[in-house]
């Protein structure tokens, strides 16, 4: 079993940096081009809740299912693929309070490609430097969305 680790601070704070990511919509804002995603289901963030997704790369789709769990309303949550392209995907986020108004996001996921023609697809795609890429973009949308106040729930707090 593979795992990557990913860190950074927002200048955010801890509450905001939560409610950002407890929204399973903001999968769309924090996916990197030239990936697609489309929402298929997507529950309000709780134990135990679904979200389904396909992750759209050029033609080629990817169909995924995320459960989650762990789920803690200001410190994160683990979303673990139920149905998708790799063999083992879980993927837990934690936020931490560094000080008035910046929040650290820990990102982990441990991983395993399948075998086969599928498992050398998801070896080009997520292997270490494309999660290298998906994260430090994730890092840039984040802070974009938090710290100039383009999510919306952001603008209607500083309203």
């Amino acid at each position: 079993m593979d795992s990557f680790t990913f860190s950074f601070t927002v200048n955010a704070p801890l509450d905001a940096v939560a409610r950002f990511h407890h929204d399973t919509r903001a999968l769309t804002r924090l996916t990197p081009p030239p990936i697609v995603v489309q929402l298929h289901r997507v529950e309000p963030l709780a134990e135990g809740s679904i979200s389904e997704f396909t992750m759209w790369i050029g033609p080629l789709p990817l169909r995924w299912r995320a459960l989650h769990t762990r789920v803690d309303p200001l410190h994160g949550f683990t979303d673990m693929q139920t149905l998708g392209p790799m063999q083992h995907w879980q993927h837990t986020h934690t936020f931490t309070a560094e000080g008035p108004g910046v929040t650290r996001v820990h990102e982990h996921v441990e991983y395993q490609h399948r075998t086969g023609l599928r498992g050398l697809f998801t070896r080009l795609l997520f292997a270490r430097p494309g999660l290298a890429f998906m994260f430090a973009y994730r890092r840039l949308a984040t802070s974009r969305a938090l710290e100039h106040a383009i999510w919306p729930a952001t603008r209607a707090q500083q309203a």
